[in-house]
């Protein structure tokens, strides 16, 4: 994106007719992206001081109430923690399918040219993290959280960004955009290959059926939203009693979504996939993630904290993703570079491109659900959002540090991610 097109999207007066319809959508986003991270932040000190509060019991009591849903004669019966971690976080995973599928489409990862780096840079950022952890948790009570310092909280991570204003290159908010697409990807395929323990082989043919039917809706080009949503939800349903994770359906769900344009009429001329992701993306960033955060960052800080960090789980995330994160995106990314595979964002220097590896360290959201499946005892589980909390505080702070010292040039931040427009 050239300056002078960067510096009329900055003046939103000066964007007039179609393009205006295109631009201000971006624009929602950005601004959303840093608010949306304050509220997060907000619910997450709230249910701390909750839990750390003598009405502690009121907590666990509240998110194990049980709620049903009944149709006819079957009924689905979850506790409140299992209906925002399964059921909430399922249109959380579809948003996430969406920014997905667009950036493969129209997106940063639509050509191989453009892709390599962050594809790259996420790749080293998922697996460096990972063999930290590893080692000090093989054969061990917390081998199975291997997975945890492998995520990065977009949200956290592109607000920190947005919170920072122009001091932040437009090239660096697009890469780190784009890696994140790529560690949701990595992430999706961690939960469902290995944080699934049985299948239900009934269900999951259902589920198939589901899946092939949103397909040929696909494929007929059916644009309205209740047939996606009706068979979505049956997809849905299907997959909570396969065994697999239900958060699964809704990025399954958003690879069927249409993602081209229709030049038949002017309110048809977005395409439902990127009418639909911008539809969402406030109940996501505004609703779902402050009630996810409310219900799972409840952690008692009782006894010696320091102590308990220097345990194997919590130690282990901090080391992936304070250290593991950084140095696994920033050799990554070099190594690509080095062998010539891509070239660095114009306007980025590489003390920059480190300071977004450090908020590649903000795993806290996607950090928290993969610890809920990876360990079901409690003592352990909570020591592994200790640990959760506590890295994503360093990285959030080293990653700002690095970029208020490290401000771009010449650069006029539009506060706006610019991803291509659908086509």
């Amino acid at each position: 994106m050239t300056p002078e097109l960067v510096a009329t999207i900055d003046d939103s007066s000066e964007i007039t007719g179609p393009i205006q319809r295109f631009i201000r959508p971006f624009q929602d986003f950005a601004a959303r992206e840093a608010s949306g991270g304050i509220l997060l932040l907000a619910a997450t000190f709230a249910a701390l001081a909750w839990v750390n509060s003598p009405w502690a019991t009121s907590y666990f009591a509240l998110w194990h109430t049980t709620a049903a849903v009944a149709l006819g004669a079957s009924s689905l019966s979850r506790d409140l923690h299992v209906w925002v971690n399964d059921g909430l976080m399922a249109v959380f995973f579809f948003v996430a399918g969406l920014e997905i599928k667009r950036e493969l489409f129209v997106g940063e990862l639509a050509t191989i040219r453009q892709a390599v780096l962050p594809i790259v840079a996420a790749l080293g950022g998922v697996a460096v993290p990972a063999l930290l952890y590893s080692m000090l948790n093989r054969n061990g009570p917390g081998s199975p959280g291997w997975g945890i310092p492998m995520a990065t909280d977009i949200a956290f991570a592109m607000g920190v960004m947005a919170l920072l204003g122009r001091r932040v290159p437009l090239g660096l908010k697009v890469f780190m955009m784009a890696l994140a697409i790529v560690d949701d990807i990595a992430a999706v395929g961690v939960i469902a290959l290995f944080y699934t323990t049985h299948i239900a082989w009934s269900a999951l043919g259902i589920a198939a059926i589901c899946f092939a039917t949103l397909l040929v809706f696909s494929r007929l080009g059916v644009r309205h939203p209740l047939p996606y949503a009706l068979v979505g939800l049956g997809l849905w349903a299907a997959i909570l009693q396969s065994g697999v994770h239900a958060t699964i359906a809704g990025v399954l769900a958003a690879m069927t979504i249409p993602c081209r344009t229709n030049a038949k009429g002017s309110k048809r001329m977005q395409s439902p996939l990127f009418r639909w992701e911008h539809a969402l993306h406030p109940w996501v960033t505004f609703a779902i993630m402050p009630v996810f955060a409310l219900a799972n960052a409840g952690i008692a800080f009782d006894g010696d904290v320091f102590t308990k960090l220097l345990q194997p789980v919590p130690l282990g995330v901090v080391l992936g993703l304070v250290l593991g994160k950084p140095i696994g995106i920033t050799l990554a990314s070099w190594l690509a570079v080095r062998m010539r595979l891509a070239s660095l964002p114009p306007g980025i220097r590489w003390i920059q491109l480190h300071a977004a590896g450090w908020l590649g360290g903000i795993g806290f959201t996607m950090s928290i659900f993969v610890a809920g499946l990876a360990f079901a005892d409690g003592a352990v589980l909570n020591m592994a959002k200790l640990g959760i909390f506590t890295a994503s505080l360093l990285a959030g702070i080293t990653g700002s540090v690095l970029l208020l010292r490290n401000p771009g040039e010449g650069e006029r931040d539009s506060g706006m991610i610019p991803n291509a427009i659908p086509g």
